[in-house]
């Protein structure tokens, strides 16, 4: 008997994937996976590989969920001008419904706000900390109220 041990990462994860692996493998069925904030780099909105596979299990425990409402908060640092940031903060809540609508979740199940810079998760000098999307899980009655 032969054994292949792989300690590269790479390599590791292309054979997760060839052997028909996907990320909602990942949190175990009927949990919601843990991570709801993504943070993102100066005036960037698009997401990197690690959080993409993080809102592909929230989409999968969405679809398994479809009277489950998320809210999806975008956020910016205080860089530029307020209408900026508006635009940048909006820019980041919509990347991230792009992609779980792309994945299945139906739409009437996302609401998006988008803050700008008005509402910093750390001091204004923390600008990384800022530059965030947050996600709210809304239970069906917090949803109805809104």
């Amino acid at each position: 008997m032969t054994v292949l041990v792989l300690d590269n990462p790479e390599l590791l994860a292309k054979a997760a994937l060839a052997s028909g692996f996907t990320a909602a493998m990942t949190t175990p069925a009927g949990q919601r996976p843990h991570r709801l904030k993504f943070h993102f780099g100066f005036n960037k909105h698009a997401l990197d590989c690690d959080d993409l596979m993080i809102i592909r299990q929230h989409a999968a425990y969405l679809r398994q969920y479809p009277g489950l409402k998320v809210r999806i908060h975008g956020h910016a640092d205080n860089f530029g001008t307020e209408d900026y940031n508006q635009f940048l903060s909006r820019l980041r809540a919509s990347t991230i419904a792009r992609i779980l609508i792309r994945e299945g979740v139906g739409e009437n199940q996302i609401q998006l706000a988008h803050w700008g810079s008005t509402r910093p998760l750390a001091t204004l000098e923390d600008h990384a900390a800022n530059r965030r999307v947050e996600l709210e899980y809304l239970t069906q009655e917090m949803a109805q109220a809104l």
